[in-house]
């Protein structure tokens, strides 16, 4: 009964955890799982009673239900699945309807079979769904429970089979032996369900061994597996492409998902940005790019690095390290001022336009790993108070302005500057920078626009007063270029929150940002600057039980996407090629030493043949002879002690399984008291003892473990009988 109720219980976990290695792939929702759960209970208690489908009435359903599949594939088609998803849903629903009709009808060993098979290609299906690590923790889970259920449904059948022969046999020789082996075959059986969950941990561990090699060789394919990841990405290339209308931003920060993950090495400054795209053209309504600067190609050298400028000082340099999620756009990001790139992957080389944005040709729906190497020291105030240099005509389209800008705007930038003194042009930028920092509201509502949706800016200056990222960065850049002060708008993300489990920065949705970026000719440099109130910059932290568990799922999401997403082609191509070369390195030196033996082989047969003047025939005859004489013997002396090794090792253990039985006699009477004492020899011990089974049993170990003798087959089969009837009378 314990062992029964073991298997069906290890086949049931095993069925629960490939469902839920499926609902966390997305293939089904959380209510449909809870559902099949509460099946599953129903199922359990339906288990051995009479209301329990017959086999004819599953065959029946499971028929029915092929017209059902056809129905739900229409209804998901008419219902707003996705196009590419609604095949994958149909397919999960009839699994699941499958397996729900096997576990609720009377089960032979092929229903089980074909339960095990259900929840097998639930598993494949799940894997086409999810890159997520926790897949990888139901996987485990499940394959931890698969091990444990083959074994016991290959006990279960074994049991099965021995039964049916033995009871044939026993029913006509001996009922009252028969009736013993039950009693020990059924001890047996609760000894071996307590063992099962470590057999089956050990077999997983042994299968994960075995798995790893193949981690390093074959490929992983993230398009396939990246279906649930593009989902709720949708929007994001909102605020990265080459037009953005002003209010984007403001929709973008109100998603929560996941954009990057970053690890910085040599942080110059606290204040770091991650930035995308730099647009130049106000159309009045929004930004694009005048496509003026252009976009060229930029290759990498020999090191492996994209250089993009030239390098001050390398004590300035701040190493970022972007593990970047699918997102519908091929920009990169980075610290400003990036002066080198180093890919992953296959890239060897890059797009980089005037305004020093970089982009890769890569699919919407795979994660990016690369490298971004910024020089992120700034000049400082007092140098740019200094800088008030003209401007070359290469700078003339940072001073764009739309026709019909609002005259108002430039009054209020020249109010703004005549009131705060500023005689230079940096100072003349933080004046400007302050009045919106401290003079304006900060809000994600989008007010801005919906009255004057033909001067949303101008609403937003003289009219709302209070809105997002982009209406502040937007306004200064055009206020600035009312002045004859080069600026231009750029798009990116804040930091982000620091998590100090993965050592990196987790930068979401919510994190988007606009910002300015004003040119000093003399020092060539452009300058940061951040007109949004601290209200829009300042990174709310996250506290209690929920923030705790979230630190440290994120951190099992980066080591996922490090070690196992982040592992590509190219390391893998590295591994092979350092793999090659030692087995070209092995593969020479056997060849070198081969072609010596052969050169020292032939100049000893020239000297016996007397072709050699330095060295006698007779000397050269010795020599090979020596040789040839200790190759033979070190062959001959290592066949002789693999013989005796092997012929040792079968000895010892035909010998071991012989005498196993006098071991079985010690812990049944140890069971019940009767331990052996050091004085004792095994006779004596057996004649105390006063079962004449013991003292019959103690005289075969006798014969084989000292009189060098092994067991007839019809003396195995008394030993059996001996220890069937000592385990009857104890």
């Amino acid at each position: 009964m314990v062992f029964s109720s073991y298997f069906r219980f290890s086949s049931y976990m095993m069925l629960i955890c490939s469902t839920l290695t499926l609902a966390v792939s997305g293939g089904i929702g959380v209510a449909l799982f809870l559902a099949f759960l509460f099946l599953i209970i129903i199922a359990w208690r339906l288990e051995g009673t009479k209301w329990q489908l017959s086999e004819k009435v599953g065959l029946v359903v499971v028929i029915l239900s092929l017209p059902l599949f056809y129905v739900d594939w229409r209804y998901l088609s008419n219902s707003g699945e996705a196009r590419d998803r609604v095949g994958v849903s149909a397919l999960a629903h009839l699994i699941l309807f499958l397996s729900a009709v096997k576990l609720l009808q009377a089960k032979a060993d092929r229903d089980w079979v074909f339960i095990y098979l259900i929840s097998f290609f639930e598993v494949l299906l799940a894997a086409g769904l999810s890159i997520s690590p926790l897949y990888l923790v139901t996987l485990s889970i499940y394959l931890t429970f698969a091990l444990s259920t083959i074994i016991a449904f290959e006990i279960k059948k074994a049991s099965q089979s021995v039964v049916i022969n033995e009871t044939k046999l026993m029913i006509a020789q001996d009922s009252t032996f028969w009736r013993r082996l039950k009693k020990k075959d059924n001890s047996h059986k609760k000894t071996v369900a307590k063992r099962l969950p470590l057999v089956a941990c050990g077999l997983l561990l042994v299968i994960f061994a075995l798995a790893m090699p193949l981690f390093f060789v074959m490929p992983r394919y993230g398009a396939s597996a990246s279906a649930n990841s593009r989902r709720g990405f949708s929007g994001m290339q909102v605020g990265f492409s080459d037009s953005v209308s002003l209010g984007t931003i403001g929709e973008l920060k109100q998603g929560n998902q996941i954009v990057m993950r970053v690890r910085v090495d040599n942080a110059i400054t606290s204040n770091l940005r991650w930035r995308g795209v730099a647009l130049d053209e106000f159309t009045g309504k929004g930004w694009r790019k005048s496509g003026t600067g252009g976009w060229f190609e930029v290759k990498s050298q020999n090191s492996g690095l994209i250089q993009l400028g030239t390098l001050v000082d390398a004590k300035d340099i701040t190493v970022q390290t972007f593990y970047l999620e699918p997102l519908d756009s091929n920009y990169l990001f980075g610290a400003p001022r990036i002066v080198a790139v180093a890919l992953n992957g296959e890239y060897n080389s890059l797009m980089v336009d005037g305004e020093k944005a970089i982009t890769i040709s890569r699919e919407d729906n795979e994660r990016t790993t690369y490298k971004i190497y910024s020089e992120t020291k700034e000049p400082s105030a007092e140098i740019l108070r200094e800088d008030n240099e003209p401007y070359s005509v290469a700078n003339v389209r940072y001073l764009q302005l739309p026709n019909n800008l609002n005259p108002q705007i430039g009054e209020l930038t020249r109010e703004i500057i005549n009131n705060s003194k500023a005689r230079n042009r940096y100072d003349k930028v933080r004046a400007v920078e302050s009045y919106l920092q401290t003079q304006f509201g900060y809000s994600l509502d989008m007010k801005a626009g919906k009255d004057n949706k033909d001067d949303p800016l101008s609403d937003f200056l003289f009219n709302i007063r209070e809105g997002h990222c982009e209406y502040f960065a937007s306004s200064m850049v055009v206020m600035l270029r009312t002045q004859g002060i080069a600026a231009r708008l750029v798009n990116g993300f804040q930091t982000g929150e620091y998590n100090d489990a993965t050592d990196a920065y987790t930068v979401t949705q919510s994190e988007a940002h606009s910002w300015v970026e004003v040119y000093f000719p003399n020092t060539k440099s452009w300058v940061t600057f951040d007109p949004t109130p601290p209200a829009g910059t300042t990174l709310q932290t996250k506290t209690g039980l929920r923030a705790l568990v979230g630190k440290y799922a994120d951190a099992l999401e980066m080591m996922w996407i490090q070690y196992i997403v982040g592992y590509d082609n190219q390391e893998q191509r590295s591994l092979a090629s350092s793999f090659t070369k030692k087995l070209y390195s092995f593969q020479a030196w056997i060849s070198e030493k081969y072609e010596n033996a052969k050169k020292w082989t032939t100049d000893r047969l020239k000297a016996i043949r007397g072709l050699d003047e330095e060295m006698s025939p007779f000397e050269a005859f010795a020599q090979l002879c020596l040789f040839f004489g200790t190759l033979v013997i070190s062959i001959i002396i290592a066949v002789v002690l693999i013989k005796r090794i092997r012929f040792a090792l079968k000895e010892r253990a035909k010998r071991k399984s012989v005498i196993e039985f006098y071991e079985r006699m010690v812990r049944l009477l140890a069971k019940h008291g009767f331990r052996r004492a050091d004085h004792e020899t095994p006779l004596e011990f057996a004649n105390e003892v006063g079962y004449k089974e013991a003292v019959l049993l103690t005289h075969a170990y006798n014969r084989v473990r000292f009189g060098g003798k092994v067991l007839t087959q019809d003396e195995a089969k008394k030993v059996e009988v001996w220890l069937s009837e000592m385990e009857a009378k104890t």
